[in-house]
């Protein structure tokens, strides 16, 4: 955003200001915001004529109310601040109907800006690339990719949706739900495998269990349920292709080839 806005016209709210401190000094309005905290995001708010919600975290489907009634929040202070135009980071994946938790929080915090009566924008968000290289992790050290049966996904670097983000607020473009903002290609396990073993110049074997051996696998490990849900959440939204579909848009959107898994991960194992 920097590079297409006077840091004067920028403001940022985080929950610790302190964290803050090198936006401040390169001249960024930075204040405390926090989602449980209404007066502190109408003093975040202040003055913005556009803001952008970044879409607060959950861990399962317990915690979607809470959630709901934090963007709820910030959706209702943004009007009372006078803000033109609300964007809020959703997902390609946004469904009332989903398999996987967090895209049922989008789809409501949609509902929620559609009912608003202000102007907004919904990022419908790729799938991001840092869940993939987390999820292979494990497989770089053992040379096998151990999983459910999955489906393709059009995994997306954060880096890319930022710069999206930014030609989108600052160019105002693109109202209501956007096109899906995702990578080039979408790619299965199998495919992660392939590449991975491409790239480290050794095999990494896709190995497909169970939905119960999977499960089995992650208690043993002492992962919570909770987690072990949002896992599987995630490969049964998969396999019905919630995720499948990659769009030209980001892409057109940052005037470039959005960052490749391939890419990708060669630069996290650079960084290891």
């Amino acid at each position: 955003m920097l590079k297409r806005v006077p840091a004067e016209q920028i403001g940022v709210s985080v929950r610790n200001p302190f964290q803050a401190h090198e936006l401040r000094e390169r001249g960024v309005r930075v204040r405390r915001g926090d989602f449980n905290d209404a007066e502190s995001l109408h003093h975040a708010f202040e003055g913005a004529s556009q803001v952008l919600i970044v879409s607060s975290g959950i861990m399962g489907e317990a915690d979607i109310p809470h959630g709901i009634q934090q963007h709820q929040t910030a959706i209702n202070t943004a009007k009372k601040a006078g803000v033109s135009r609300v964007l809020y980071t959703s997902h390609m994946g946004s469904s009332p109907t989903s398999h996987f938790a967090p895209m049922i929080h989008h789809a409501a915090t949609e509902k929620l800006l559609e009912a608003s009566g202000i102007a907004f924008t919904s990022l419908r968000n790729g799938y991001y690339t840092a869940s993939a290289l987390m999820m292979i992790g494990g497989a770089i050290k053992t040379g096998e990719l151990i999983a459910p049966e999955d489906g393709p996904v059009a995994w997306t670097a954060h880096s890319d949706l930022a710069e999206a983000a930014a030609a989108i607020i600052s160019e105002q473009k693109l109202d209501g739900m956007t096109p899906n903002l995702t990578g080039s290609e979408a790619i299965d396990m199998d495919g992660i495998a392939t590449i991975a073993s491409e790239v480290l110049g050794r095999t990494i074997r896709r190995i497909v269990v169970s939905d119960e051996e999977f499960r089995d696998r992650m208690m043993s490990r002492g992962v919570r349920e909770t987690s072990i849900n949002m896992r599987m959440g995630m490969f049964l939204a998969s396999r019905q292709g919630d995720f499948a579909q990659a769009d030209p848009a980001l892409a057109n959107l940052i005037g470039r080839p959005p960052k490749s898994f391939r890419e990708a991960l060669k630069e996290s194992i650079s960084h290891l």
